[in-house]
Parts: C-alpha cells; structure tokens; sequence
C-alpha cells in the first residue's frame, strides 16, 4: 500500500462513527489553519449518519469552526429533499439543523429538475464558488466517501461509471437502490480532494473490501478513487475488515 494510502481498523461501528468524528476534525482545523476555510463534500447512506450524529453532538458541536464551514454532497437522487432517500434530508436531520452553519455555506444538489439540467447547475455551483477561492478546479479539503457491496462509490456504478465525459465534474445516472435518477461527483473530483476517508461498516461489505483492497485485476468504481496529490483513508470496523489479510 503507498505512503498517501491507509487502513484503520476500529473494533465496530460506534467506533467507526467516533472515529470519523474525530478524523473529520482533524482535516478541518488544519485546513483552517491553512487557508481559512474547510470545504467538505459528504455522502449518504447510514455510516455516515452515524459519524452525523456524533459531530451534533458536544464536544464537536461547541469546538468547531462551524462558521468557516462549507459543505457539499458528492452524490444525491433525485426526490424531494423531505424524501426518506434524500441525501441532504438525512444530513438535516442528524446534523444541519443541529450545527450553527451559515445557511448560504449548505450546497445541495438541485433534485427538482432535469436530471442532465441539474448536473449542469451543480457543476457550475462548483466553478462558481472555487474560482471564487482562487481554484480553477475542485479541490475538497475533505470528500467522504461508502461502498455499495458492488464495488459502487458516490453514484458511479459499475455498468456505468467509466461512460461519461472525460472532463465532466458532475453528471446524472440511473441506478441503484432505489433504481432513480441520481446526480453524482466523478472520479475527476473526487481524486482531486486533499483528503478522501472511505467509510465502512458491517459483515455484508467484507467482500467487497478484499476485493477493493487486496484483488488488483479488480475493475471497479471505488478502485478507482486514487489522489493525485492527497490521502486516501480506509476507515473499517472489525467485522467490514474481517477478509483481509
């Protein structure tokens, strides 16, 4: 495994969420610290909820720097943001309407539209606001990231992840569970982030762990998140690490 590349292994998933928690903070005081801001992307899914639920909670809620503070999403589909299924709905609930975030620092993805028109919208959401930082690109200071038990990332799955264009920040897919329009980052950003931490939890995704970590003939979404320049973290509990060696 290469120097920008890591594993941690916690004993299960309070500790994975603890854990998160804590990485989380880490990134964004030094990214802070370094150019006044910490601008994150974060993903769905109920791993992630959990590590939510920590940082809405003190010592998180009252130490952060919550005001220097903006936040993406590397993926959504496309419902009504009161929908189970939202993305942005569950991080409301577990952490946005807990947290003292500026309103106008909350980036979701535009869900009532086209699906083509609002990649179009959020790609240019992303210009808009890193130009205005002095960045020509998407450079995240933090992206987190899940894994579908099929080697899924964001959106980008494996009958369809490697079609769109080349140059293509954000584009709109059909797939999944639920099989809905979705909008998803592409491996041009997510690769371009300061630091990438993959986050997983449970038996079920034991396999498809090993294969990610260990099986180097495997062609799939998530062995495609590779830094060009960051980090790149596994953070794994004990039962999602079982198969490795």
């Amino acid at each position: 495994m290469s120097d920008n590349i890591k594993r941690i292994i916690v004993p299960d998933s309070n500790r994975l969420a603890e854990k998160g928690a804590e990485m989380f903070c880490e990134i964004a005081k030094e990214s802070i610290s370094d150019r006044g801001r910490f601008v994150v992307a974060v993903s769905g899914g109920s791993t992630p909820r959990a590590m939510h639920g920590r940082l809405s909670q003190n010592p998180y809620l009252s130490d952060f720097f919550w005001q220097n503070t903006h936040i993406f999403w590397v993926d959504e589909r496309m419902v009504d943001f009161d929908h189970p299924d939202s993305n942005f709905g569950a991080a409301r609930k577990d952490l946005l309407e807990k947290i003292p975030i500026p309103f106008d620092q909350i980036y979701p993805m535009p869900v009532m539209t086209h699906p083509e028109d609002g990649a179009g919208l959020y790609q240019m959401t992303l210009k808009t606001f890193f130009q205005g930082i002095g960045s020509d690109d998407p450079v995240f200071d933090l992206i987190l990231l899940g894994i579908g038990t099929d080697g899924h990332t964001a959106s980008l799955f494996p009958e369809q992840a490697f079609s769109y264009p080349a140059q293509s920040w954000v584009i709109s897919v059909k797939g999944g569970n639920p099989n809905v329009f979705r909008l998803t980052f592409t491996h041009l950003v997510l690769n371009n982030a300061r630091h990438i931490l993959f986050l997983v939890s449970g038996k079920d995704k034991a396999p498809i762990v090993q294969a990610l970590l260990e099986d180097n003939t495997a062609d799939l979404p998530a062995k495609n998140i590779r830094p060009l320049k960051g980090t790149l973290t596994w953070l794994l509990d004990q039962e999602a690490a079982s198969l490795l060696f």
